[in-house]
C-alpha cells in the first residue's frame, strides 16, 4: 500500500500539488503572524528621542519666474547663392550674435527680392537681413520690417570676421547687447530711420526664451563719411573698460524703400559710387587727369558721351582724388570733401 498523508492522498501525490498536513501549515502561518506582531511592538523611550522633528516646507521656488515675452519679434539671416567664404562667415557671426535670429537655406539668385517676403511669413518672422554678392566680390545687405516695410539697401565694405580679428574680447552666447548709437543719428530724418532698424533688428527682445538676463557686450553704430561703422566690444566686469570681439564691418547705405523690398524710394544717397562706376573710372583717361575736380571744370571741359554717362550721378563741390595708396580699397581714387 502506498504511504498516504493526513488528507487522505498519497504521499507522493499530496507532496506534488502542494497538499500538504494541514497541521503543519496551520503552525506555520501562526509563527508568521507571531512575528509580524514582534515588529509591531511600540518603540522604546530612546527610539522616540532620537526621532527628528518633520522637515519645513520651502517657501522658495525651484524656478525663478523671468516674466512675460511679449517682444515676440524675430530675424530671418540668410543669403542668395554666390556668396564668397568671407561673407558667408560674417552672416555666421551675425547669427551667433542674435538669439532671436532664424536661418533659412540659400534663395535663388533668378528669384525676385519679393519672395523673401514670403519666406519670412512662413518663418514666422517680422525682420530680415538680406545678403547677395554680385561679381563675386560686392556683398550687399538688406535690412527689412516685413511685410509693411520700410527696407533699406546697404554695400557693406571693410568686412573683418570674428575668426579673422583673433580680437581679446569675449562674452556669453545669448546675453542681450546695450546699443550705442552716434548723436549724427539724430542730425537726419534718414538717419534716425536705419537707427529705428536696426534698433528692432539688432537688439535682443527682452525675456527672449534663449537669451540671457544681463548685458555683457555692446553693439557700436558710428556715422563717419557718410557710412555706419559697426563695431561689437564687450564689457569687463572688474572695471567696466571695453574690449573688441569682432566682427567689424562698414555699411555704406544706398537707398530706403518705403515698402518692403519694394515701394517709393524714401531717400537715396547722392555721395554714393557704385562698384562698377568705379571700376570705369579707373580704367578711363579721367582717372589720369592730375588737376582737381570742381564744377567750374566739370561746366569748361567738352565730355563725350561716355563722359557724360559716367558724371550723370553728382560729385561733391570742391573733391579731389586720393590714391590706392592712401588706404582706400578696391579702386585708385576716392571722392572727399
Amino acid at each position: 500500500m502506498p504511504k498516504r498523508g493526513n488528507n487522505g492522498l498519497p504521499y507522493h501525490l499530496s507532496k506534488k500539488f502542494g497538499l500538504g498536513d494541514k497541521s503543519k501549515s496551520i503552525k506555520k502561518r501562526e509563527q508568521k503572524k507571531k512575528n509580524v506582531k514582534v515588529q509591531k511592538t511600540k518603540p522604546t523611550d530612546e527610539q522616540v528621542l532620537v526621532r527628528a522633528e518633520p522637515e519645513e516646507i520651502s517657501v522658495v521656488p525651484n524656478t525663478i519666474h523671468r516674466g512675460k515675452w511679449r517682444n515676440k519679434q524675430r530675424v530671418l539671416v540668410f543669403a542668395a547663392r554666390g556668396i564668397t567664404h568671407r561673407d558667408r562667415h560674417l552672416m555666421l557671426d551675425l547669427k551667433n550674435m542674435f538669439p532671436h535670429s532664424k536661418s533659412e537655406s540659400k534663395m535663388e539668385k533668378k528669384d525676385p527680392h519679393l519672395v523673401v517676403n514670403e519666406i519670412c511669413e512662413t518663418r514666422n518672422c517680422s525682420k530680415v537681413l538680406y545678403f547677395e554678392c554680385r561679381k563675386k566680390q560686392d556683398l550687399y545687405m538688406w535690412m527689412s520690417n516685413v511685410p509693411s516695410g520700410p527696407s533699406a539697401k546697404f554695400l557693406i565694405e571693410n568686412i573683418h570676421t570674428s575668426g579673422e580679428l583673433k580680437m581679446a574680447g569675449n562674452c556669453l552666447k545669448g546675453s542681450r547687447p546695450l546699443l550705442s548709437f552716434d548723436s549724427n543719428f539724430d542730425s537726419s530724418a534718414h538717419w534716425s530711420l536705419l537707427k529705428e532698424l536696426l534698433v528692432q533688428i539688432f537688439g535682443t527682445p527682452n525675456n527672449h526664451p534663449k537669451s540671457q538676463p544681463f548685458f555683457d557686450h555692446v553693439f557700436s553704430f558710428t556715422v563717419f563719411d557718410n557710412r555706419i561703422w559697426f563695431r561689437n566690444f564687450q564689457i569687463l566686469e572688474e572695471d567696466g573698460q571695453l574690449v573688441e570681439i569682432g566682427p567689424r564691418f562698414v555699411m555704406n547705405p544706398i537707398k530706403i524703400f518705403e515698402g518692403s523690398f519694394n515701394g517709393q524710394v524714401l531717400w537715396e544717397n547722392r555721395h554714393y559710387v557704385s562698384p562698377n562706376l568705379k571700376l570705369v573710372l579707373s580704367q578711363h583717361s579721367f582717372s589720369s587727369v592730375a588737376l582737381p575736380i570742381t564744377e567750374d571744370s566739370l561746366e569748361s571741359r567738352n565730355w563725350n558721351a561716355l563722359d557724360r554717362a559716367v558724371l550723370s550721378k553728382p560729385f561733391p563741390v570742391g573733391g579731389r582724388r586720393r590714391s590706392l595708396k592712401e588706404g582706400h580699397q578696391g579702386c585708385n581714387w576716392l571722392w572727399t570733401l
